[in-house]
């Protein structure tokens, strides 16, 4: 039975030590391929990361619309989607020819192609949120989200060492980690973004957030085995 994925992969997966980097990409390749060998069909979103942030600290003296911003940030993430597009051409995958601009677009090039990918779409939110509603328009049953955090903690774990991880929470319970439904500044991150929160919140979308530096875990939310990381369920469910 075909299986539908979505993921969202964050910029700062593509940004190791370059050696790690691509160990990493050959992996991903790797488990991508097995997927298409067995008739999945599968939407990678991929984030801007550091050349999203760079790019929008060096425009920042210059521009101050947040619009204008985001538009730096949607570039890099389209970058960063052409480096894995093309590196899984390269390996002979079956992807989509172009990195698609907007949801309804990768829906019809994922009746397509077994494989799309592709960045952000427009200004006022993240990748996370992209994802989501792509997610939601295919059917998947969930979405996940590999990011460069071992789980969902109640502060920053880099700020705060003796902050609370979880293993499993309702949307209702991440959303108040993560805040209001806002567009956060351009270049601000948190380890989902808020907006897309609420729109799996309201779909019922079951969220899987994983550390996808440590690609076994990126493998077993795909496969939907057990994983280490963070659930997100609604309240009857968890």
């Amino acid at each position: 039975m075909m299986t539908i994925i979505v993921a969202a992969i964050g910029g700062s997966l593509l940004r190791p030590e370059v050696e790690q980097k691509h160990v990493w990409l050959s992996q991903l390749i790797s488990i991508i391929r097995d997927r298409v060998s067995a008739g999945d069909r599968l939407g990678l979103v991929i984030g801007g990361g550091a050349p999203a942030r760079e790019g929008i600290t060096l425009a920042k003296p210059l521009i101050s619309d947040g619009y204008h911003l985001d538009k730096i940030g949607i570039a890099a993430t389209r970058l960063n989607a052409t480096i894995i597009r093309e590196a899984f051409t390269e390996a002979g995958i079956s992807v989509s020819g172009i990195i698609p601009s907007s949801v309804n677009e990768a829906v019809q090039l994922l009746e397509e192609r077994p494989v799309v990918v592709m960045g952000g779409t427009e200004p006022g939110h993240t990748t996370d949120a992209v994802a989501t509603r792509l997610a939601i328009a295919v059917k998947a049953n969930k979405c996940i989200i590999a990011t460069n955090v071992e789980k969902v903690f109640n502060e920053d774990p880099r700020c705060n060492p003796n902050a609370k991880s979880f293993d499993n929470l309702t949307h209702e319970e991440l959303q108040e980690i993560v805040g209001p439904a806002e567009h956060k500044e351009a270049g601000k991150s948190s380890v989902v973004d808020p907006i897309a929160v609420l729109e799996a919140t309201m779909a019922n979308l079951e969220l899987n957030i994983i550390d996808g530096r440590k690609i076994e875990r990126l493998n077993n939310a795909i496969l939907g085995l057990d994983f280490e990381g963070t659930k997100i369920f609604s309240e009857g469910e968890k």
